[in-house]
């Protein structure tokens, strides 16, 4: 029987913890890693009835993508929902994880999911983050630098972008003396060595790192292996907040408001002045945005489709871009059929585990 934990690994590699941003409370918030389970049941949010379908359902962990717990909790007495979900969740032994802006900040992640649903083509990050890339370099006699590069690259170095399998090689001469208990690969104690070596460096993420230097030292002929990690400050070209796409064909403002009300559900698009000719390129971010506008017109987006735009933020498009607001869950309501999506290859390993959308309705908003 699966465990959390086993759902955890999947997760993480969908979306690795150490993109979420700081002010964020990704990962496990409830529960026993090593608790088994049958059942997960895949919700936007947390709330007590989320808990109480899980619940009723059998589920013994739920997946969301906002955190329930976003402050540290000084007490469990109930006294907010907040508490009282959490308390819920022990009570019935349910396990609570949260997917948050971890999931934001992966190219393939809620921004890809909206372009889907738009029929965007060709997105790219709107806001690249830095500091997440590393470099990796090793020395290694010639006849067995491929052995240690394919070795980095199957543990996930020397991908850039959309490339993979991208190092630099360049021939040397390494020198080293065997002391007193060492067993040398080539050459003898106590005398210098001289071998033609080649040094093998790529591009690591920061999550990577420890993955691919176990997977370097494993293939490498050396007893003790001279590696260098460097920390990088290069933006992620495949990560990071917000997308920006292209539609095949220009999109008329009717149209376009038509589309984006059918494919996420949003019974109203506050908006801007519309653009004055057919749409091409549009912006958008899931959850709240406002924050990436003036990169949206940097970009050169006719509109940005996003959340959460307060009244005086509409006045800052300067008349270069549209901005339309359709409502923070309706911007991300397609991620909780797209996890169930994802964790349904997990289950063909375990032919009695079953992955549920959740049938709860946990916006808070009405229309009327």
């Amino acid at each position: 029987m699966p465990q959390i934990q086993h759902i955890i690994d999947v997760l993480e590699r969908i979306a690795p913890p150490a993109l979420q941003e700081d002010y964020d409370n990704s990962g496990l918030l409830v529960g026993e890693p090593h608790a088994e389970i049958q059942k997960v049941l895949v919700s936007l949010d947390v709330t007590e009835e989320v808990v109480e379908e899980a619940r009723a359902s059998g589920a013994g962990l739920i997946v969301s993508h906002h955190p329930i717990v976003f402050k540290p909790l000084r007490s469990l007495t109930g006294k907010d929902q907040v508490e009282r979900t959490v308390m819920a969740a022990l009570r019935a032994g349910i396990g609570l994880y949260a997917i948050h802006t971890n999931l934001d900040n992966v190219a393939h992640g809620v921004n890809a999911m909206m372009c889907r649903k738009l029929g965007l083509e060709g997105m790219q990050v709107l806001r690249p983050v830095s500091g997440t890339l590393a470099k990796v370099a090793t020395f290694v006699p010639h006849a067995h630098a491929e052995a240690v590069r394919e070795a980095m690259f199957l543990a996930g170095g020397g991908r850039i972008g959309h490339y993979d399998e991208c190092s630099f090689n360049q021939m040397g001469e390494g020198t080293f003396r065997a002391g007193n208990g060492a067993q040398p690969f080539v050459g003898q104690l106590g005398e210098r060595h001289h071998e033609d070596e080649t040094r093998v460096e790529m591009v690591v993420e920061r999550w990577n790192v420890r993955k691919v230097a176990a997977a370097m030292k494993s293939a490498h002929p050396y007893e003790e292996v001279a590696h260098d990690v460097v920390m990088l400050d290069n933006a992620h070209p495949t990560a990071g907040s917000g997308g920006i796409g292209t539609f095949p064909e220009p999109v008329e403002w009717s149209d376009f408001v038509g589309r984006v009300k059918s494919a996420f559900n949003a019974p109203i698009v506050r908006h801007t002045n519309p653009p004055k000719k057919a749409i091409r390129r549009v912006a958008l971010c899931g959850g709240t945005g406002s924050f990436l506008l003036s990169d949206a017109m940097r970009a050169g987006a006719d509109v940005f489709l996003s959340s959460d735009f307060k009244y005086h933020e509409f006045f800052g498009t300067e008349g270069r871009i549209t901005i339309a607001d359709i409502g923070h869950a309706e911007a991300e309501s397609g991620i909780s059929q797209w996890l169930v999506d994802q964790l349904a290859d997990f289950k063909l390993g375990f032919p009695n585990f079953a992955v549920l959308l959740s049938e709860v309705r946990t916006n808070p908003i009405y229309v009327s």
